[in-house]
């Protein structure tokens, strides 16, 4: 039994990084420490250095995770949709369903870690705002399409409306950690919805 001692333990990679992802979700970057890190992924530090490297990269592995489901994955079942109206709807209401929902952490990992970085963070806080720019320019082709296909109106501003649903969106998260119900947040799209034109 000895020669097994110095090993380092088997564990299920997808798993542990599942619950890092939950642990970065209720606690922010800064917030994780290594050691609430390791106990929820059930591994020691050479086993998650030896799996993920350092902090920040199972962090970014977390959010490549997070874009995979829920939140993440709103805004890709949305641009699927036929008219540019149905695309804000549908991602609204997948935002308000998933914000709310009781398997996870409220509100949205990328909203709240930015939101609690320091200076010492900023490679992540420049990431975050990244992936959400990145997430905002989809849309904005999403909507320029609907501009030059006639189903929005030529004069409308597809960067601009972008930037209003991603504002939305935002708040509702910001919402949603502060503890607003999933019907709250579905009012906020409709209401949101009232705002779009034509």
């Amino acid at each position: 039994m000895q020669a097994h001692k110095g090993r380092p333990r088997e564990f299920d990679a997808d798993s542990a990084l599942d619950k890092a992802l939950h642990v970065f979700w209720q606690r922010g970057y800064e917030g994780a420490s290594l050691s609430d890190l390791t106990e929820a992924m059930g591994i020691n530090r050479p086993s998650l250095y030896a799996a993920f490297g350092n902090k920040e990269e199972l962090f970014r592995r977390a959010l490549d995770r997070y874009a995979e489901r829920g939140p993440g994955r709103a805004l890709s079942e949305a641009l699927a949709e036929p008219t540019a109206r149905d695309v804000v709807a549908r991602l609204l209401k997948n935002v308000a369903i998933s914000l709310t929902d009781p398997s996870n952490p409220r509100g949205c990992l990328s909203v709240q870690a930015a939101l609690t970085c320091g200076e010492a963070s900023d490679a992540i806080k420049q990431e975050l705002c990244k992936r959400r720019s990145e997430a905002e320019q989809k849309l904005r082709a999403r909507l320029e399409r609907a501009i030059d296909e006639g189903d929005l109106s030529f004069d409308a501003d597809a960067a601009q409306l972008a930037r209003f649903v991603s504002t939305v969106t935002q708040g509702m998260s910001v919402q949603a950690a502060g503890g607003a119900s999933r019907d709250d947040l579905l009012h906020v799209a409709d209401m949101a919805m009232k705002a779009w034109p034509g």
